[in-house]
């Protein structure tokens, strides 16, 4: 039998293998349950039985309302906003041939967090809906500021990531420089944009989070999965790729576009959290192997199950704190950043 299972559209396709299906059905699986499991942990422990029998209306009416009002939305949006940056993270390490390549490491994350900030502190009374937009654009001038600096004679993976985290670092002091100085900035206000820059979905809500981050994904990650294909070809090189027919340069720059963006409405809803678009896509790769036809899905699973977890633990383990999630990914992922970059030291 075929062990190749191909899915076509009219113009593009791609493969996977039954070990990438079974790998996508696991981690469906794990996901699933560990929503039940979130949803039903906090300050009330529901049990998982009683949390199924709330989705199928036969639950607690006590049940129903912490569930649906309180957890399920957000645990919804840490699914959402890390599956976000583990895609966007899997296209920016295939499309700079990278495996150090992350949106916040090498500051487009940090572009997001700016463009979030400067709407919050100074355009909060406009519908919350426009956010995005404007932490995508932030994303967008933070990327061609980084690839101007980068560019000398071509760009090399080791100086793009070292101008990447120059940028990072620049842009997070001014964004904070931003929320310490703004004289008429609500305390209030002033909170909610530090905590944004820890990473947090804390907070969110159906309406103001849900509905304005879930149309940005319904577009953009089947854009992802329809044009994975020309990252196989593009790790075989631009000359390669030309020749069989690639166009290069347009493939690369929808694929940054799409990394971009998803970058910047994950961090307009989720805040600055880090590594998941580092630690996801290199996870992914050593679970199916590098075709990026299954590296993507794997990538935005794990991503949203390591959120999940990370919230998890914030919020359930430091009660009655609710500390933010991006703390627990970052612990988990500088070390992990610096033994790669230990890995690949040598490497220009």
């Amino acid at each position: 039998m075929n062990k190749w299972i191909t899915l076509r559209g009219r113009k593009h396709s791609f493969q996977l293998d039954r070990r990438t299906l079974m790998v996508i059905v696991m981690l469906l699986i794990a996901n699933l349950a560990a929503v039940v499991i979130c949803v039903g942990l906090g300050s009330k422990t529901i049990n998982p039985i009683d949390v199924l029998l709330t989705f199928v209306g036969q639950g607690d009416s006590s049940d129903a309302m912490i569930i649906f009002s309180l957890r399920l939305p957000r645990v919804l949006i840490a699914v959402m906003v890390g599956s976000a940056l583990a895609v966007s993270g899997a296209l920016l390490q295939g499309i700079v041939r990278n495996p150090l390549t992350s949106p916040d490491i090498i500051g487009i994350t940090g572009g997001a967090s700016l463009g979030t900030v400067i709407f919050i502190l100074y355009f909060s009374h406009i519908s919350i809906r426009f956010m995005p937009i404007s932490a995508v654009i932030g994303a967008f001038a933070a990327s061609f500021l980084i690839y101007l600096f980068a560019y000398r004679k071509g760009i090399t993976p080791l100086r793009l990531v070292l101008i990447g985290i120059g940028m990072a670092t620049a842009l997070t002091a001014v964004t904070y420089m931003l929320i310490l100085t703004s004289s008429f900035t609500p305390t209030a206000v002033a909170v909610k944009a530090f905590t944004f820059m820890t990473g947090s979905i804390y907070g969110v809500s159906w309406d103001r989070d849900f509905w304005t981050l879930l149309p940005w994904l319904v577009v953009l990650f089947p854009i992802a999965l329809i044009y994975a294909r020309h990252l196989n070809v593009q790790e075989l090189g631009d000359e390669v790729a030309a020749s069989v027919g690639s166009s290069v340069q347009m493939k690369r720059t929808i694929l940054l576009i799409i990394s971009v963006a998803l970058a910047g409405v994950a961090v307009a809803i989720g805040g600055a959290i880090n590594f998941i678009g580092l630690m996801a896509p290199h996870i992914a790769r050593k679970l199916v192997g590098p075709s990026y036809g299954g590296v993507i899905p794997v990538s935005a699973l794990i991503g949203s199950l390591v959120l999940l977890l990370s919230d998890l633990i914030a919020r359930t383990v430091f009660l009655p704190l609710d500390i933010p999630a991006g703390v627990f990914t970052a612990a988990i992922g500088a070390p992990f950043f610096i033994y790669l970059l230990y890995r690949h030291r040598n490497r220009s």
